[in-house]
């Protein structure tokens, strides 16, 4: 369900890097030329171009970015460019810096990346921070979000279809007791969300609304300013019905009062190669507007076109 639009003849790397090292030199930059290279190649390509241009220049392509480029447009750039884990390991590690805390994006990364992404996130974090990804969130979390957050980060789930109904019913079961005593953060509720793989989520979640009348999430709304039940129940939404999550993420991105570029730049450079056309669907069914046309009518200049090209809006 990606939206990468990818040329049918792909240059080889070289070829790429030495445009984009063109694309680098005189008097300014040539942006177009840069968004026509790097938002139509897929990670693989990228990470050969990458390879290719420190081969044959002798500095790496995302140092060459970073000196031609600004703001929110050479943030997608720099996002996009970096191979998934390297851009997930980057993007956790500033969720847990002060002035860019985010205990919403650590969940994200953990509940909508495979066992074996989130896997290798953890590598990239290890080789890039000389740490690991769950001592900087225990360290830089408290309370309840640190008791959930350690145990996502960590998690290597069962990829499979495999469900076991009986266990479906009486893990609902659990956590409907849990629910209802108001006890959010049990060690059961948390082991249930970290743990199960996400068919068998769907299954005991389902039960859940059929034994007992109501959404799992609407029993969540006890109090809707509570932070921690804000983010369990966007976890629930990642692990069960993740284009629903980001739909709900670009919208609040880009309907508030002065764009949230951050939030719009992350989802649109994670999601691109993965799940952006279920997501796309998801936003005009709920918004009766294309996604491409809100976007447009929200951003401006380079990081418009970037961001509409990884989108797939028009041709290559």
């Amino acid at each position: 369900m990606s939206t990468l639009k990818v040329p049918a003849h792909v240059p080889s790397p070289s070829e790429d890097a030495e445009q984009l090292h063109k694309a680098f030199e005189g008097w300014g930059t040539n942006e177009s030329l840069i968004i026509s290279i790097l938002a139509h190649r897929t990670a693989p390509q990228r990470n050969l171009i990458r390879k290719t241009y420190a081969e044959a220049y002798g500095e790496d392509l995302l140092k060459a970015l970073d000196k031609e480029l600004s703001s929110d447009f050479e943030r997608s750039v720099l996002l996009w460019t970096l191979d998934p884990a390297e851009r997930d390991a980057y993007l956790a590690n500033e969720a847990t810096k002060r002035f860019t805390s985010s205990n919403w994006v650590l969940m994200e990364i953990a509940c909508t990346r495979s066992s074996l992404e989130l896997f290798k996130v953890r590598q990239a974090y290890h080789a890039r921070y000389k740490r690991s990804i769950e001592e900087d969130v225990a360290y830089h979390t408290t309370g309840d979000f640190r008791k959930l957050l350690v145990p996502l980060v960590s998690s290597f789930r069962y990829e499979g279809e495999e469900v076991n109904m009986s266990l479906a019913k009486s893990e609902a079961k659990i956590l409907h007791g849990k629910i209802s005593d108001k006890a959010y953060s049990d060690d059961e509720i948390i082991r249930i969300l970290s743990t199960r793989s996400k068919a068998q989520l769907n299954a005991t979640l389902n039960h859940y609304n059929n034994a007992f009348g109501n959404a799992i999430n609407k029993n969540l709304k006890a109090d809707p300013k509570d932070e921690f039940l804000l983010l369990l129940r966007a976890t629930i939404k990642c692990l069960t019905s993740p284009e629903k999550y980001f739909e709900k993420v670009l919208r609040l991105a880009i309907n508030k009062l002065g764009t949230d570029e951050w939030a719009l730049t992350r989802v649109v450079t994670t999601r691109a190669e993965v799940d952006m056309q279920r997501i796309k669907e998801e936003y005009h069914r709920r918004n009766s507007v294309p996604l491409d046309r809100a976007i447009a009518g929200d951003t401006s200049g380079d990081y418009e076109k970037m961001l509409l090209a990884l989108i797939g809006h028009g041709d290559i």
